[in-house]
């Protein structure tokens, strides 16, 4: 509140989506907006009132409704959201036209995120006309906005007690999850049977949603970095790729582990096992309070980069092929990014063009990985992010340290 004197800010839920025709996606609340107000429902709107005599936090959200609730469930209501979840003042959300013009009058700037929902976007400067239309009554709205994602990605970078609490059992369901997924998998199964076999998993720890998408590619679907169609048979010789986690209460876990469908590695992916595992410890050795951002990054880059030359993929000289990105045609993207309500987490990485200094209550992910294709085969070793397992680093006051749960090590991927 103390950067907002002279004005007000305003926060509004993710909409509803349609799906298709009358089915729409499962809800899932805007994290800004979750992460200030707890509220899950939505058609809901906060408004955050610096020096306002009835109360500085109002939210605006559906009214309890017997006959609505019978079809679309519980609602909080006006009471809901004063007693359980902490409003000074609460009004229907279908009022929001009436009463939220008012509270923008003689107020200085408005503190907003916009073009996030443009359909609200439309209607924050109906609100803002409206006032401007008083101005002969000595009324003045606000003549200023200021984008909302500055301060409140901040705070979000920074994680509290709770907020790593709820992150550790994502990442402790998560993990089990992945258990699962490798006691089970046979050649012949389906890619999305494994799939099921994690999302079982995730539900019985009670995990509402997947993080994200899971990805669970064999063979040369695994090289797809953001592959989702699961829909192809697991053979013998090939690996399994798995990047899937768990979210709690909002907060993201974030795995991917590689393993041999057979249960047993070939040579040639046990060296590039080895290789992405070392390159994962020098990158966790560089996240401590006092290193900057892109410190792990360098320290992978360096490993995977000599190794890739040992394995005899790449020819000259380390520094070389670092100097010129070469090392790019096996290793594509960066060792990590923020995690938290989102699994890539707001926050800056830069701060006047300079990478960052890690602080204590930061959470990123460590995740080196490498890539080699030849016209017969493609095999990919993948040591991605292991959430309080192998490679989310948690900062602390005094020392960052890896949760080292117990926990399958990452490995390779291949087909042949």
């Amino acid at each position: 509140m103390s950067h907002m004197r002279g004005g007000v800010a305003i926060l509004t839920t993710a909409p509803v989506r349609v799906r298709n025709r009358d089915v729409h996606y499962p809800f899932r609340a805007d994290s800004d907006f979750y992460y200030l107000t707890h509220f899950p429902e939505p058609e809901a709107v906060a408004v955050l009132v610096p020096g306002r005599e009835h109360g500085e936090y109002i939210l605006f959200c559906r009214e309890r409704s017997p006959e609505k609730e019978t079809w679309e469930g519980r609602r909080a209501g006006l009471d809901g959201a004063r007693e359980l979840y902490g409003a000074d003042d609460a009004f229907p959300i279908d009022d929001i036209d009436e009463i939220l013009p008012g509270l923008l009058e003689n107020r200085e700037k408005v503190f907003y995120s916009m073009g996030r929902y443009p359909d609200f976007d439309a209607h924050l400067m109906n609100w803002v006309n409206e006032v401007r239309g008083k101005a002969r009554n000595g009324v003045h709205a606000p003549g200023e906005f200021v984008d909302l994602d500055h301060l409140l990605h901040e705070m979000r970078l920074f994680k509290g007690p709770e907020e790593i609490r709820l992150m550790k059992r994502a990442a402790k369901i998560s993990a089990q999850a992945h258990r699962r997924a490798m006691q089970v998998c046979r050649p012949g199964m389906m890619e999305y049977e494994i799939e099921a076999e994690l999302l079982h998993e995730f539900k019985k720890g009670g995990s509402a949603f997947p993080a994200y998408p899971p990805i669970v590619g064999g063979g040369a679907n695994g090289c797809i970095l953001h592959y989702t169609e699961n829909n192809a048979e697991l053979k013998p010789g090939d690996m399994l790729l798995i990047d899937a986690g768990a979210e709690i209460d909002g907060y993201a876990s974030d795995i991917t582990r590689s393993f041999p469908v057979i249960g047993r590695f070939s040579g040639e992916q046990r060296a590039v096992y080895e290789l992405v595992l070392a390159a994962q410890k020098a990158a966790i050795e560089q996240v401590r309070p006092g290193k900057h951002w892109n410190d792990p990054h360098e320290g992978a880059v360096r490993i995977l980069t000599q190794g890739l030359k040992d394995l005899g993929l790449l020819n000259g000289s380390v520094d070389g092929h670092i100097e010129s990105g070469d090392y790019k045609r096996f290793y594509m993207h960066r060792t990590g990014h923020w995690l938290g309500l989102d699994v890539h987490d707001v926050g800056d990485y830069k701060l006047d063009d300079t990478w960052r200094l890690l602080e204590p209550g930061m959470v990123l992910t460590v995740e080196p990985d490498s890539i080699s294709r030849t016209p017969r085969t493609s095999r990919r070793a993948s040591a991605i992010s292991a959430c309080a397992s192998k490679t989310t680093c948690w900062s602390r006051a005094t020392v960052t340290r890896c949760c080292r749960a117990t926990h399958p090590r990452p490995s390779t991927r291949s087909k042949p």
